[in-house]
């Protein structure tokens, strides 16, 4: 729910940011939380656990520089799915980075939240391939070009369904265009109706 610059939710939830790689999603976790980039632990702020991707590559980068780039990739992406498991587990709100709209991902992370009891929320950050694509060059981590186009046609689809109405497989869903997701100031975990807000 979008009021006054925040996002309002249920104590206890799993929100996730999701966007094409590239959109935005660390650099709008680390304006909100204060994240340096150089963490390698989930951030505590309250009863809020912040887990952006980047601290599971953080921990295992230099770990695993002997590995091909598949396996470094799959041994973060389940470092980062089992630091939200766990943090839920542990009874705290969780805000977290998903990267792409992978609709088996979604589901998982549906699921987790559904096991603890918790209601699972989105946070579509809306912005087109090309400054998602110059997003990519700044960070100095480009997916190719094959990859990035799957995540593209993922993410229409993601969007259009949302915007018709249906958050499935969330309790909600919010879209952020640029101009909103510089707008927000919060996220705020109290006792609200869940609704869903398609910006």
């Amino acid at each position: 729910m979008v009021s006054d610059e925040a996002l309002r939710y249920p104590p206890g939830s799993l929100v996730i940011f999701t966007g094409l790689p590239g959109a935005g999603k660390s650099t709008l976790l680390t304006r909100l939380y204060g994240l340096t980039g150089d963490e390698h632990e989930p951030v505590a702020i309250g009863p809020v656990r912040v887990i952006d991707s980047r601290q599971s590559r953080n921990r295992w980068g230099r770990r695993l520089s002997w590995a091909p780039k598949p396996v470094r990739t799959f041994v973060v992406y389940v470092g980062h799915v089992s630091r939200i498991g766990r943090e839920l587990a542990a009874g705290h709100s969780v805000v977290a980075h998903n990267r792409g709209a992978w609709p088996h991902v979604l589901h998982g992370f549906a699921w987790l939240a559904r096991r603890r009891g918790r209601p699972f929320h989105l946070i579509l950050l809306d912005v087109d391939p090309r400054t998602a694509l110059e997003g990519q060059h700044t960070r100095g981590r480009v997916v190719p070009a094959a990859t990035f186009d799957r995540h593209s046609r993922r993410w229409r689809r993601l969007l259009a369904q949302v915007r018709a109405g249906s958050p499935a497989p969330a309790a909600s869903a919010t879209v952020l265009d640029r101009a909103a997701a510089d707008a927000l100031r919060a996220l705020v975990f109290e006792d609200v109706a869940t609704v869903v807000d398609t910006g």
